[in-house]
C-alpha cells in the first residue's frame, strides 16, 4: 500500500498534557500498472509476460496476488526470464536491469527489464567422460536428452545430469558429481558437450529435519524418504523422495534442501512443506442426449487426523441411478509398507431406458496394496457381492427376462501396476501399466475369470502441451457357466466418449437393448494445450479420438441378437478448468464410426470443488 498516508495530530489538553493521534489512509493496494520490456528483437512483450510471475493489474485477477508489486518476486522474475531464454537456445542471454517506478499517484508500478537476448546456439558434439572406475560411458549415454544439432536447452543439461545421477545411484555408486564442461564457438553459434563423471567426497546423512507440518504426523512424511540417518547421502535418492512426497497430495509445496553437517563427511537433508487442504467435498454432474442430468456429491479426507489414512462417503443420485459407498485405506497398514483397506457398497440402478430392467446391489471387498519395487506395486483383493435384476419391463429382451432374479458373486483377484509417471497428481511424461485378473467361484452363484488391462504413456511436446495414449482391453468368460449381465463390460461415457454407457456393444434386435459384453478395447490419443489465456487462470483445451469396440456375449440364442465387433471410433474436444469453485471439465464428442444399433451421447460434464 505504497499510497497510504500518515498525518499524526497533537491535541493540547490541560494540565501540559497532549493527546497525540495518527490519521491513517491505508489507500488501495499499489498493483502493476504495465509491464514493459526493452531489447527483445525475437520474443514478443506477451511471451515474456506469460514466463514471469509478476502480472498486469486486471479486474478477472481478485483472486491473485501476482499483480501487486513485490520487490522478492521482481528478482524471481530476473531468474525465470534467463530460464525462458536459455531453455531456447539463447546462451548469451541477459537481464541488464529490472526496475519498477512507481507512478505520481503512487496507485501503481510500471516495471521495466532491460535485456540483452544475444544470439540462438545449437548443440555440438555431447561427449561422456568418466573418471569414476567401474562406469562405463556408454551405459549412461541413453539418459542423456542433449542432442547434437538441437536448439541449446540449459534445462536439458539438468535433467541429464540428473538422469545420470540418478541411473548411477540405482548401480550403487552413492558418491557421484556429474559437472557439464561447456566449449562455446561463437562463430558457428554452437555449444560442445561433455559430462565429467566424478567420484564427489564420501558424505553420510547426519540428519532430517521437517518442518512445516502443522497437522501431517512427521512420521507419515519420514515413511515416503528413501533415505534414512546413517545412509550415504544419495542424489537420486534424494529426488526419489521429493516425489513420493508429492504424490501423497498432502501438501501444495515440498522443497528438499541440502547443508553441512557437525563434520565433512555429514549432510543434514532439510524437508520443509506447506500443507493444503485434503478434505474434499466433491459435486459431480453429467449429461447426455439419452438420460438427461445425473449428480453425485462425496466426501473424503484424505489425510484424517494427519495420520495419512484415507476416508470417503459418497452418494449419487440421478434419474437412474441411487448408490451409497464407504471406502478406507490405511496406507501403512500395522507400521508396514502395506496399503490395506475396505469398501462397501449399496446401489441401485435403472437400466429400462437402455436395457429393459433394475439392478440392485450390495456388498463390500477388502484389499490390500503393496510395493514390489519402487515403480512396481500389487494389489490383492477379496469381493463379495450380491446382486438382484428385478423390475424387467414387459418389452425387454427376451435375454434381458432370462436374467431375472438374484446371484452371489464371491470373488478374488489381483492387480498389478507399473508406474513411470512423473507425477502422479498432474503428469506431462512416463508411462503407467495396471493389468489384472479376477476369479469368482470361491462360493456363491457365479463362475467366471475376468482379465483387464489398461496403460497411459505422457509424452511432453512443449511448453505445457503434452500428447499421451491411452489403452484399454477387458475379457471375461464364464468357467461352466454363462457370464450373467451384471459381471460384463457397459463400454461407453467415460471409457468411450462419444457414446452413452453401454451404447457400444450387443444389442437386442427387438427391443433395442445394451446387453454387455464380454470383450471390450479402446484406444485414446489425446493432447492437452493451452488455449491462449493467462496461466493463472487454469484452463487448459484438448482434443483427443477414440477407437475401439466391444462384442461377444452369452445368450441362449442368436437370433435377434446385434452383435459386430468391428471398429468404431470417435473425436472430440474438451476444456479443463481449475476454477476457484474446483475442477471443471467439458467433453464434446461426436462418433465418425459406429454401427446402427449404437446409442451416442454428445455431451459430458462435472465438475467438483474442496474445502
Amino acid at each position: 500500500r505504497f499510497a497510504a498516508t500518515v498525518e499524526p495530530k497533537v491535541i493540547q489538553l490541560e494540565q501540559n498534557r497532549v493527546d497525540l493521534v495518527f490519521e491513517i489512509n491505508e489507500g488501495s493496494v499499489t498493483g502493476i500498472r504495465r509491464i514493459r520490456f526493452i531489447g527483445n528483437r525475437k520474443m514478443s512483450d506477451g511471451r515474456l509476460r506469460e514466463a514471469i510471475s509478476t502480472k498486469e493489474s486486471a479486474w478477472y485477477r481478485f483472486l491473485s496476488t501476482d499483480d501487486t508489486y513485490d520487490p522478492d518476486r521482481l528478482t524471481l522474475d530476473r531468474e525465470l526470464l534467463r530460464k525462458y531464454y536459455l531453455s531456447r537456445g539463447y546462451a548469451d542471454f541477459r537481464v541488464l536491469s529490472g526496475v519498477a517506478e512507481l507512478t505520481p499517484e503512487r496507485d501503481g508500478f510500471f516495471v521495466t527489464f532491460t535485456l540483452d537476448e544475444g544470439d540462438i546456439y545449437a548443440f555440438g558434439k555431447v561427449d561422456i567422460r568418466s573418471e569414476l572406475k567401474g562406469v562405463d560411458p556408454e551405459t549412461l549415454r541413453p539418459f542423456i536428452t542433449t542432442i547434437e544439432g538441437d536448439t541449446y536447452d540449459a534445462s536439458q543439461i539438468d535433467k541429464s545430469i540428473e538422469e545420470m545421477t540418478f541411473e548411477l545411484g540405482r548401480q550403487g555408486f552413492a558418491f557421484v558429481e556429474i559437472r557439464p564442461e561447456l566449449k562455446r564457438d561463437k562463430d558457428n553459434h554452437v555449444i560442445g558437450m561433455t559430462y565429467v563423471v566424478n567420484e564427489s567426497p564420501r558424505v553420510y546423512v547426519e540428519r532430517i529435519n521437517i518442518t512445516g507440518n502443522a497437522r501431517t504426523l512427521d512420521k507419515v512424511i519420514r515413511r515416503e524418504f528413501r533415505l534414512v540417518e546413517g545412509d550415504a547421502f544419495n542424489t537420486a535418492k534424494v529426488q526419489r523422495s521429493r516425489t513420493r512426497l508429492r504424490g501423497l497430495g498432502f501438501f501444495s509445496k515440498v522443497d528438499i534442501t541440502q547443508e553441512k553437517g557437525s563434520a565433512p563427511d555429514k549432510v543434514i537433508i532439510n524437508a520443509d512443506v506447506q500443507e493444503k487442504s485434503t478434505g474434499e467435498l466433491s459435486f459431480g454432474a453429467g449429461y447426455s442426449t439419452s438420460d438427461s442430468l445425473l449428480g453425485d456429491i462425496s466426501l473424503r479426507e484424505r489425510n484424517l487426523l494427519g495420520t495419512g489414512q484415507d476416508l470417503r462417503v459418497g452418494l449419487t443420485a440421478s434419474f437412474r441411478r441411487t448408490q451409497a459407498d464407504l471406502a478406507f485405506t490405511d496406507p501403512y497398514f500395522l507400521d508396514r509398507e502395506v496399503a490395506a483397506g475396505f469398501d462397501l457398497i449399496a446401489r441401485k440402478v435403472d437400466y429400462t431406458n437402455t436395457s429393459g430392467f433394475s439392478q440392485s446391489t450390495k456388498g463390500g471387498g477388502l484389499r490390500a496394496t503393496y510395493p514390489i519395487t519402487d515403480y512396481l506395486a500389487q494389489q490383492v483383493n477379496y469381493r463379495l457381492r450380491f446382486d438382484r435384476v428385478e423390475d424387467v419391463s414387459p418389452n425387454a429382451s427376451q435375454f434381458i427376462r432370462e436374467q431375472l432374479g438374484s446371484s452371489t458373486t464371491s470373488s478374488v483377484g489381483y492387480i498389478l501396476a507399473y508406474d513411470r509417471r512423473d507425477d502422479r497428481l498432474d503428469p506431462t511424461k512416463g508411462y503407467i501399466i495396471r493389468g489384472g485378473n479376477d476369479y469368482a467361484g470361491l462360493g456363491g452363484t457365479e463362475h467366471f475369470l475376468r482379465t483387464t488391462l489398461n496403460a497411459t504413456h505422457y509424452f511432453p511436446i512443449v511448453d505445457q502441451v503434452v500428447l499421451s495414449f491411452a489403452g484399454d482391453a477387458g475379457y471375461v468368460f464364464g468357467i461352466n457357466d454363462d457370464v450373467n449381465i451384471n459381471n460384463r463390460f457397459f463400454v461407453g461415457a467415460d471409457l468411450f466418449r462419444g457414446f452413452k454407457a453401454g451404447g457400444v456393444g450387443p444389442h437386442d434386435s427387438v427391443a433395442s437393448n445394451a446387453l454387455g459384453s464380454n470383450l471390450y478395447y479402446t484406444l485414446t490419443p489425446e493432447l492437452q494445450f493451452p488455449i491462449g489465456l493467462p496461466n493463472e487462470f487454469g484452463i487448459m483445451g484438448r482434443v483427443f479420438s477414440v477407437a475401439g469396440s466391444a462384442s461377444r456375449v452369452d445368450v441362449s440364442n442368436t437370433t435377434n441378437l446385434l452383435d459386430s465387433n468391428s471398429l468404431r471410433m470417435s473425436v472430440g474436444t474438451g476444456l479443463s478448468w481449475r476454477s476457484p469453485f474446483g475442477p471443471i471439465r467439458i467433453d464434446l464428442a461426436v462418433p465418425v464410426m459406429k454401427e446402427t444399433f449404437d446409442q451416442k451421447e454428445l455431451i459430458r460434464f462435472n465438475f467438483g470443488t474442496r474445502f
